[in-house]
Formats: structure tokens, sequence, C-alpha cells
């Protein structure tokens, strides 16, 4: 059961957050300020009565008694009568050699000081120069000092004086009064200049979110305008339109998927549904009985068997998709590309005799070998031939060569040519999968088979670049080129540059697509560029392998990695 919050927590969640800011900054000044009026007041209190401390010692020790009575001596006795003049800020007393009070003049009626009755004078002599305190009437407090005096009769007198504290209480109450009007109406200010800062600060958050009500409701073309690194706000705005940015890529690449998605369903339902309309015709043809014949049946179950094989590989295309979407860490080692591009050129010959495939290694110094494969090309059909078949034959007796087991293919003739001499170079050891790397390069040299004229040569370059630190592999087609505002699509899975979906130009859209995933999986990249004369060519770079990583047998008959810059 979740926690349902109180009153208070509730209502503070549904303050706006201008709101917050602004209570919270009055209330920090205000108690800012109270605590400061608070503590001042003692301070001042303290410094007042200080200075009335300062004030008793030299009031004290002054003739008082001579400016306010009129002292007479009678039967050795001291009276003092009090003139009309009165102190109005102080009091004091006099006290005889005895410690008698005598007399008592100042203040007023209502909060006079309590003066004590007795005072000797040994206590004033011990006391002189002292301040301490003397109750009034009343609540009235005074700060009192004592000193002796010579009388008239030749003796020794006790002058007491006290100056009273409610002038300090009276600054105190004033000052207090101040501060708190003063106090109440900074903080009315100080609320009022708070808001309107907020607001005016706040103005930016308010533009981001009617920019997210916006994007809310559907506009992902909203941007944010203020991008300043230096504040929070700026920040954010930054933070925002790079999420919008990511939004409007992945809702763009969905759409893309879709639309890829729809095309390639199309594309492979034609695929699918030709082939399949073909094996299904040939057998309601054979289960009818409308082929007859071993000639007949082999023909079909030729058709019947390469119909399956464009479904298998269309199937296969669809798996290695699919493998490679599950982002599965390859299996990556050191791995020489000269090997592999020599084995894709004699795959490409035994599968095209006609075409002439140059394998090019560019990383040897001293006699670097150009591997080119060729066979002579079949003479052209006549018009004898073409009628009844190579030296003469009638169509029947050629069928009947057909059924012959066929001898074994004469291997291509490979021709080595030498070179100019070459700096020395890196090895083009890569870190990769041998497997993938293998199925890349049957991909490209497919593509190049498939879009150039069918005696046009292919070349196959092995590269690196030890500055780079990358190896390369090269597929390079003499034919019609790829426009450069299709070459990055080419690589999109389902994407084919012709739309009629005609066999001829074949496939599905999958091996440049399977092509670009392997790359990627193997930290690799994959670039096409055109061909100088006319062509396109595809270049494949992997990362070089470090020489600690590279089997020893890798390394035979080549420079030593260890003696190399990578």
């Amino acid at each position: 059961m979740a926690h349902r919050p109180d009153a208070v927590t509730g209502w503070w969640r549904r303050t706006s957050l201008r709101a917050k800011v602004t209570g919270v900054t009055v209330a920090v000044l205000a108690l800012g300020l109270l605590v400061a009026g608070i503590g001042t007041v003692p301070i001042l209190r303290s410094a007042l009565v200080q200075n009335i401390d300062a004030q008793l010692p030299a009031l004290v020790s002054s003739d008082l008694v001579e400016r306010y009575f009129d002292p007479t001596v009678v039967d050795g006795s001291t009276i003092y009568t009090a003139k009309d003049e009165r102190p109005r800020d102080f009091a004091f007393a006099v006290y005889d050699a005895e410690g008698i009070r005598q007399a008592s003049t100042g203040g007023s009626s209502e909060e006079a000081p309590l003066f004590p009755e007795t005072y000797s004078l040994q206590k004033a002599q011990s006391e002189a120069d002292t301040v301490f305190d003397l109750p009034g009437q009343g609540k009235a407090m005074y700060r009192a000092a004592v000193a002796t005096q010579n009388s008239e009769g030749g003796g020794l007198r006790v002058q007491m004086v006290a100056m009273p504290l409610s002038e300090v209480d009276s600054i105190i109450s004033k000052y207090f009064g101040i501060y708190i009007t003063i106090a109440l109406i900074t903080i009315l200010i100080a609320a009022l200049l708070t808001r309107g800062l907020v607001t005016l600060t706040f103005r930016r958050l308010g533009q981001v979110e009617a920019t997210a009500m916006s994007i809310a409701a559907g506009d992902f073309r909203q941007r944010l305008t203020d991008l300043e690194p230096t504040t929070e706000v700026g920040r954010l705005n930054s933070a925002i339109n790079t999420m919008l940015d990511r939004v409007d890529g992945s809702l763009a690449q969905r759409d893309r998927t879709v639309q890829h998605m729809r095309r390639f369903i199309g594309d492979a339902s034609h695929e699918l549904r030709t082939p399949l309309v073909s094996v299904r015709g040939y057998a309601e043809l054979y289960r009818m009985g409308a082929i007859q014949g071993e000639e007949d049946t082999a023909r079909a179950m030729e058709r019947i068997e390469k119909e399956a094989i464009r479904m298998g590989v269309l199937v296969e295309d669809l798996l290695a998709l699919a493998r490679l979407d599950e982002e599965r860490e390859p299996a990556i080692e050191p791995l020489d590309l000269r090997p592999i591009a020599r084995d894709a050129a004699l795959d490409v010959r035994a599968a095209a005799p006609g075409r002439t495939v140059t394998v090019i290694d560019r990383t040897v110094a001293v006699s670097l070998p150009v591997i080119t494969l060729s066979t002579p090309v079949p003479e052209p059909q006549t018009a004898s031939t073409a009628t009844h078949g190579p030296r003469g034959l009638s169509r029947a007796a050629l069928a009947r060569l057909r059924r012959r087991p066929r001898q074994p293919e004469q291997p291509p003739a490979i021709d080595f040519t030498e070179v100019p001499d070459l700096p020395v170079r890196t090895p083009p050891i890569v870190l990769g999968e041998e497997n993938k790397v293998r199925q890349v390069v049957t991909n490209l040299l497919g593509n190049a088979r498939r879009f150039s004229p069918e005696d046009g040569p292919i070349e196959i370059v092995v590269d690196s670049d030890r500055v780079r630190g990358t190896g390369s592999i090269a597929v390079v087609d003499h034919g019609e080129g790829i426009p450069p505002q299709i070459r990055e699509q080419i690589f999109e899975r389902f994407w084919r540059a012709d739309t009629s979906r005609a066999r001829e130009t074949g496939g599905s859209g999958l091996g440049l697509a399977i092509v670009a995933s392997i790359v990627k999986a193997l930290h690799g990249a994959v670039t096409v560029s055109e061909t100088p004369g006319g062509g396109a060519t595809f270049t494949v770079t992997f990362p070089l392998a470090p020489s600690r990583a590279t089997p020893a047998h890798l390394l035979e008959d080549t420079q030593p990695l260890d003696r190399l810059e990578l």
C-alpha cells in the first residue's frame, strides 16, 4: 500500500516552485533579521551601561555637597540644608564618619534610589572606584559608586552617587521598536523584490515548461534557444535539446525501419512467391503426368533445386542479420588479410571462370606479387553451333552429352607478376573473426559481380596504415558505380537501388547490410568510393593487431611487428 503524505507534505508539494523559493528566501531573511535584532540588544545595553560606569568615578569624586547643600556645623554636628537646585541625571547621599546617612537628593520621587541607611567609612574606602548595582523604588535600577571626602569639621564623610538605568532601558526600547519597524519594511520590500527576481529568473524555466507541453502535445520540432553552458538552465536546455534530437532520431529510425520492413516484406514475398510458384508448378505438372522422360524430369528437378537455393539464400541472410542483432561479442583474434584475399579470389574464379580477378598486396616491400586469375574466354557460338551445338552435333546428341559425367575443369592459371619495390609497410594483421571477415569479403565480391559486366575485371587490394593503426581490404569493380547521393543508403537493411525487384539485379537488399553489421561488431569501418575510370570501390578497415597479440606463424616471411610503431 502506498504511503499517503500528511497535510503539510501535500500542501508543500502542491505549492509552485516560485512560491517556494520566495517563501523560503523571505523566511530566511526574517529569521536573520530577528536573530540580528535580538543579538544586538544586549550588546547595545552593555555599551550604554559601561558609559554610565565610566561617568560615575569622576562624578562621585567631585564636591557635590557644596553644590547642592549648605552644610552647617551645630554642636559638633553637620547639618545639610538642600539648595533649590537639584541634580536631574543622578542622585547622591552623604554619610558622616560614623556611616549614618545625613542627607540625599536627586532622582524622581517615584523611582528614587534606595540608599542604605548606614554605610561605614571602612566599607566606603574598600569599595572606592567600584561600581555596583543599587535598587530603586518600583522596578528601577541604578548604578552607584562611593568615595570619601573631607568634611567641614575636619573629619571624613562618605559620598554615594547613583545614576539610573531607566534611560538605558528607554533607549533599548526605542531601538528595538525602530529596528522591528525597519525589519518589517525590509522583509516586505525583500518579498516583493524576491518575487520579481524569481519570476524573472524562472521565465526561462517557463519557456522550458511551454516547450515541454508542446512536445507532450506531439510537436517534436520544438527546440530551446538559451544554451548558455555556464548556467543551470542553459545546461538543462542543452540536455533537453540533445534528448529531443535523440528522440527525433529514434522516431525517424523507427519510421525508416517500418518503411524498410514494409518494403522488405513486399520484396521477400515476391522473392519467395516466385520460387514457390515454380516449385509448386513443377510438382503439379509431375503429379498430372505432364513431365515425362528422364530429360524433362532432370530439367524440372534442376529448376526446383535452383529455386530452393534462392529461397535458402534469402533465409540465410535473414538468419545472419538476426544473429548480428543479438550483439554477441565476437571471438576477436589476430588475422592476416592476405590469405583471405587470395582465397576469395579463387572462390570468384571458380564461380565465374570468365572474369579476371587480381589480388594486389601493398604491404610487402620486396618482390610484391600481383596475383591474376584468368582463363581464356570461350569462343562465341556460330550459327551452326547455335543450331546443332558444338562441332555440328544435333540437340539430341548434345542432350546425351550433358547427361554424361562432366570432366574436372582445369585449375585456373595463376600469373605472378613482379612490381617495383615499395617501402617497408606494416603487414595487414588485424583484429577480427576470420569467418565474419571472409563473409564480408564474399558479400562485397558478390555485389561487385552482380553490378559489373560479366567480363569486367575485379581487384582485391590489401593494404595497411600503421599511422592510423588500421589494415584494409578493398574490392574494386569497373561497373556503373554508385551515385554519391545513395552511398550512405546502400548499407541500410532492405534497401535496394533497383526498385523493380527484377531477378537480374538479384538479392533482397541484405548483403551490404550484413557487411555493415559485421564490420561494426568487429570495431571496423566500411566506405564506398568511385573507382578511377568508373565503378565502385568498397574499402573495409579493421584495427591492426598489437605485436604481442600476434601469433608467430602470422609473422613468418614478414617484417616483425615489434620493430614497427603501431
